[in-house]
């Protein structure tokens, strides 16, 4: 079974930046990509941005040019560096993994708070 560990989030204020870290609990396991969604009250949630094992990254258009996602080396370890934060960025950010196989994996969710 795996689990992801998140950490990272807090209260910043306009302008500001945040690290998000996710790491998965195992190594070699098959996994696909690695990345960070985000809820917003009374949204749905949204993805931010991924990265594939392989090296290809997807971005949502929100947060491009602001955020950057990386892996470690290990691969099962997951970055969001955040940057220029705006209040329409507080959330719930949720880690995600997807497998090989399909199983899709959730973090427990960090609070991201952004003050005007």
């Amino acid at each position: 079974q795996v689990q992801l560990v998140e950490s990272g989030g807090g209260l910043v204020q306009d302008g500001g930046s945040l690290r998000l870290s996710c790491e998965a609990s195992v190594t070699s396991f098959p996994i696909a990509s690695m990345g960070w969604y985000r809820q917003a009250p009374g949204k749905e949630r949204e993805m931010v941005a991924y990265k594939r094992t392989s090296g290809d990254a997807n971005v949502a258009e929100a947060v491009k040019g602001r955020f950057t996602i990386s892996r470690a080396k290990s691969q099962n370890t997951v970055y969001l560096q955040m940057n220029m934060l705006t209040p329409e960025d507080t959330a719930v950010y949720y880690c995600n993994l997807v497998a090989w196989d399909g199983r899709i994996v959730w973090g427990q969710g960090t609070q991201v708070t952004v003050s005007s």
